[in-house]
This record gives structure tokens, C-alpha cells and sequence, in this order.
């Protein structure tokens, strides 16, 4: 059940980031503020999978 949160909110973050880079498209005076969002929302889909798939937490030694 965990996995399909995690992925639940990777998919939401990616379409987020989706989403602010299609605005920086149109918005070229905003641009560099959408794609900086863009950015920081792919960072946040990454970090979400780096801790599920942490061994260091998730594997017992």
C-alpha cells in the first residue's frame, strides 16, 4: 500500500512539473521562475523515490 502512495505522489509531482514547464512555454516573462518550479518539483519526485527505496531504512541488517 505504501508503494502505490509513493507513486501516487510521484506522478502527481512529475505532472506538476509538467504543467509549470507548458506555462514557461507561453509565460516567457515568468519563464525562468516556471522552469525553476519545474525543477524543484522533479527534485521532490526523486527524493519521494530515493526514500522508498532507501535500503539503509527500509532493509533490515
Amino acid at each position: 500500500m505504501i508503494g502505490l502512495a509513493v507513486m501516487e505522489n510521484v506522478r502527481r509531482y512529475r505532472a506538476i512539473a509538467s504543467l509549470c514547464r507548458q506555462a514557461a512555454a507561453f509565460r516567457p516573462i515568468q519563464g525562468g521562475s516556471l522552469l525553476a518550479q519545474a525543477a524543484d518539483w522533479e527534485d521532490r519526485a526523486v527524493a519521494e523515490l530515493e526514500r522508498y527505496f532507501d535500503c539503509s531504512t527500509a532493509c533490515p541488517r
